[in-house]
């Protein structure tokens, strides 16, 4: 299986969250992954970037924002061209799956975890 560089968006610190889970299971799975969050630090071996960057080569983008907040990203994550967006179970938002489309960038409504421990990453 090909490693898919993830970008995980929301991720947390906190062992409970779901993004922090996701960022563990990806590693688990050898995917490359880079994270941003409101709190820098050190999830599996991925370091939490506070600040927005202009990662290459992303393959797909998992957010774990609500749709509210993804507003602020719109611009970057489009920039990011990544193949796919996953909107994780929270973070449905019809308004920017049209934004996606235009710049066609594909998306799903799905669970990160879900298509991990599925095989269909």
């Amino acid at each position: 299986m090909r490693s898919k560089k993830t970008l995980v968006l929301g991720a947390s610190l906190k062992p409970n969250r779901y993004s922090n889970i996701a960022v563990n299971k990806l590693r688990q799975y050898k995917h490359e992954v880079v994270a941003f969050g409101l709190k820098q630090g050190i999830v599996a071996d991925v370091t939490i970037d506070t600040e927005l960057k202009p990662y290459d080569n992303i393959d797909t983008v998992t957010l774990y924002l609500n749709p509210k907040r993804q507003e602020d990203y719109y611009t970057y994550i489009t920039g990011l061209k990544p193949n796919r967006v996953i909107f994780n179970p929270g973070t449905e938002n019809p308004e920017f799956y049209e934004l996606l489309k235009a710049n066609n960038i594909s998306f799903e409504v799905a669970c990160t975890l879900v298509l991990l421990s599925t095989n269909q990453y």
